[in-house]
């Protein structure tokens, strides 16, 4: 028997395997295609819509605009990214309050933002959120706006 196929077959074993490590690098980067985003919080206000989607106790994923909302109490929210802290992948759903990602199984506790399943050990960013007595946006508040949006003030007495 010659030695040229062994070698040979092991380079292009090789070369195969560096090509699907490549998919999953480029599947993972911030830059690929698959839901991830450069910048995981939104920069500008996003409207959400009406509050009443989230119920109380409740949390709601809203993927378009990469952002997670939760309801502590009635007419209180607490917001964070959907994107997934270990490699960027937007979270797919929700079971409860708790966000999956799809890409490495990370799990989100969206109440705190807390990572309770690996790979991700970094809490979700979070994001400002404003409730007008209806409607919810996130993201930072509209620049030279003299009116902002906030949660309705709390009874004096």
């Amino acid at each position: 028997m010659s030695g040229l196929p062994a070698p040979r077959r092991s380079v292009l074993k090789g070369a195969a395997l560096i090509g699907v490590a490549g998919l999953g690098v480029t599947a993972c980067s911030t830059e690929s295609k698959l839901g991830h985003a450069q910048t995981p919080t939104p920069t500008a206000p996003e409207p959400l819509g009406s509050a009443d989607q989230i119920p109380v106790g409740g949390a709601k994923l809203f993927r378009e605009q990469r952002v997670v909302v939760y309801c502590p109490s009635k007419g209180q929210y607490k917001a964070f990214s959907a994107q997934c802290t270990h490699a960027g992948c937007l979270l797919e759903k929700l079971e409860g309050t708790v966000g999956d990602c799809p890409c490495h199984g990370s799990r989100f506790d969206v109440t705190t933002g807390n990572p309770v399943h690996g790979p991700a050990t970094v809490p979700l960013l979070a994001v400002p959120v404003r409730y007008d007595g209806t409607n919810l946006v996130a993201g930072p508040e509209a620049s030279g706006s003299s009116e902002s949006p906030q949660s309705p003030a709390a009874p004096t007495g």
